[in-house]
């Protein structure tokens, strides 16, 4: 409407002035005294305090020991009881819609062997009742007694018609028995498609599991979620993320119908938690996604300016790309996921329409192939400042480690991958490759600035786990003494910037989330034991009493 006096215009001024004073007038503050309390300042150095004190959402200020409180009888005082009070932690790559199902289907995760896989599967169905699929994740064939992929077989004996799909811990391999198969049409005759290998037996015939691509040749046959089941298995994630300290997650991948879900949730007000999600590479709709612009819901508690491509596989699966062969099956280097030539389209696409890249690598050939790209496109397009990001980087050649500071590119690595991993790394790649794996310290050293997270529900989603990975390089036995190749350890200092600040400007919200700092919103998680103060060893064992969101209690536990 066209303001045609100044009069009118004055009145409207006044108005909003006095709005405004009543919002100021009416805003709520809040002070939590008695803490412990730890951020990071902005020479990303630990700073203690012992109280925090907010409005509306906001951070106002915090309090050293003994520095006097305000006494002002219109503030909300809460007792902290001596907790530990902290940031909101977040994870820089996590999939919450997996989680989500996850919790809604048969848990793998942990089994020792093939046989007691199946006797959780068939726990499951009793409680569960006749399911036209079955479905599950977690199993992870290092860990069993055989060292070796499952086969349809052990499933055939107990689950007759029923179709069976269960994906590997990674996500990398699915185990599918033969009612799944028959119903893809999967038999000797099939082609391996590119990107992915169907393992078979001597006689050529497909044994029941696929690894990488050639999971899709099942996966087209399950039937597609709702909008409304996928907004469901949204909520109970990020009610359970947030149950565990986690105030904001990188969703590493969504499809065009996973944002219309989270869209959905939205129309009932903010989310539980944050999320920033990166739009999936391989959607059909990714052109017009990118079209449509930036996403920031008004709440801001989601956000999407970023792409996920995914160069390979993983190396549990022996599908991350190596250059040479790998040390435990000579003849075989991985897969690559994407041509390097679409990779490269992808990539300059995604960049010229101003969104961030972020591509799994897991790999040293395809760490390289995404640096080789990154080191063409990000001069060309200008875009240095999208902080691009390689997830996982987890096997590099030392020449690549000095790339990611030069070329400004973000290594978003999960620290409790390494700890899961030391079983097997190095029979995968041998004593000179594990050099560059999971190195924490020589990127740290060479000036990359790591976002930490989980790539939940690979591993837990449980931020102290990661927190007590990255600084000890134990698991939670405390094995191996001394930490495994711990000359790649964190500080605690470093680990807990990694999961607050940095992780937050890999998503670009530094100035908004990641510190306890005045104007910032008011993030933040009270734990029951100071894990700094504590032996670094007991990090994991730290649980979360309550999660705050926005100045909003989201979990009480």
């Amino acid at each position: 409407m066209l303001i045609k006096s100044l009069k009118t215009f004055s009145a409207l001024l006044g108005a909003t002035a006095l709005a405004g004073a009543a919002t100021l007038s009416n805003a709520q503050t809040t002070l939590i005294s008695d803490v412990h309390g730890y951020t990071i300042n902005e020479d990303h150095q630990m700073l203690e305090f012992s109280a925090l004190q907010f409005t509306d959402g906001k951070i106002d200020r915090i309090y050293s020991a003994g520095e006097a409180l305000p006494q002002d009888s219109d503030i909300i005082r809460i007792d902290g009881n001596g907790r530990t009070l902290l940031p909101g932690l977040v994870d820089a790559h996590g999939h919450v819609l997996s989680y989500g199902l996850s919790l809604l289907r048969v848990d793998l995760t942990g089994t020792s062997s093939e046989e007691e896989a199946v006797a959780r599967i068939r726990e499951f169905q009793a409680q569960n009742g006749n399911l036209e699929w079955i479905q599950g994740r977690g199993w992870n064939q290092v860990l069993w007694s055989s060292n070796e992929f499952p086969s349809a077989s052990t499933l055939d004996e107990f689950f007759g018609d029923t179709p069976v799909w269960l994906t590997r811990v990674d996500g990398h391999a699915g185990w599918a028995n033969s009612a799944a198969m028959d119903l893809a049409g999967v038999n000797a005759a099939t082609q391996d498609p590119e990107g992915g290998q169907i393992i078979r037996d001597a006689e050529g015939r497909p044994t029941g599991t696929f690894v990488d691509n050639a999971m899709d040749l099942v996966t087209a046959n399950i039937p597609q979620l709702s909008i409304e089941e996928q907004a469901f298995a949204l909520r109970r994630s990020m009610q359970a993320l947030a149950a565990q300290g986690l105030t904001s997650v990188h969703d590493a991948g969504i499809s065009a119908s996973t944002l219309q879900a989270y869209q959905l949730l939205l129309e009932e007000g903010p989310l539980p938690i944050r999320v920033n999600a990166m739009l999936a590479a391989g959607d059909p709709q990714l052109p017009e996604l990118l079209a449509a612009g930036h996403i920031a819901s008004a709440d801001g508690t989601f956000t999407v300016n970023s792409i996920k491509i995914s160069a390979d596989g993983a190396l549990g699966s022996r599908g991350a790309a190596l250059i040479e062969d790998y040390s435990d099956m000579p003849g075989h280097r991985g897969l690559l996921l994407l041509d390097p030539q679409r990779m490269h389209e992808i990539m300059r696409m995604a960049m010229e329409a101003n969104f961030q890249v972020n591509i799994h690598a897991i790999g040293d050939n395809a760490n390289k192939i995404v640096l080789d790209n990154f080191a063409v496109l990000i001069p060309e397009t200008g875009t240095r400042d999208l902080r691009h990001r390689i997830e996982h980087a987890q096997i590099l050649r030392y020449e690549d480690i000095l790339r990611f500071a030069e070329l400004g590119v973000i290594p978003s690595m999960q620290s409790t991958h390494a700890t899961s991993d030391k079983n097997m790394a190095q029979d995968r790649i041998g004593e000179i490759r594990i050099q560059g794996a999971y190195a924490w310290r020589k990127l740290i050293d060479a000036g990359a600035i790591i976002a930490n997270g989980s790539d939940f529900p690979v591993e837990s989603p449980n931020p102290f786990y990661g927190l007590h990975a990255a600084i000890t390089r134990q698991d939670h036995d405390n094995i191996p003494e001394g930490g495994w190749f711990p000359e790649e350890k964190m500080t605690a200092t470093e680990a807990f910037a990694s999961f607050t600040v940095d992780a937050a400007y890999a998503g670009h919200q530094e100035d908004e989330l990641g510190t306890l700092t005045p104007g910032k919103a008011a993030d933040f998680i009270l734990v029951d034991q100071d894990i700094f103060a504590d032996s670094p060893t007991q990090i994991w064992r730290a649980t979360v009493s309550e999660t705050w969101v926005n100045g909003t209690q989201v979990v009480a536990n």
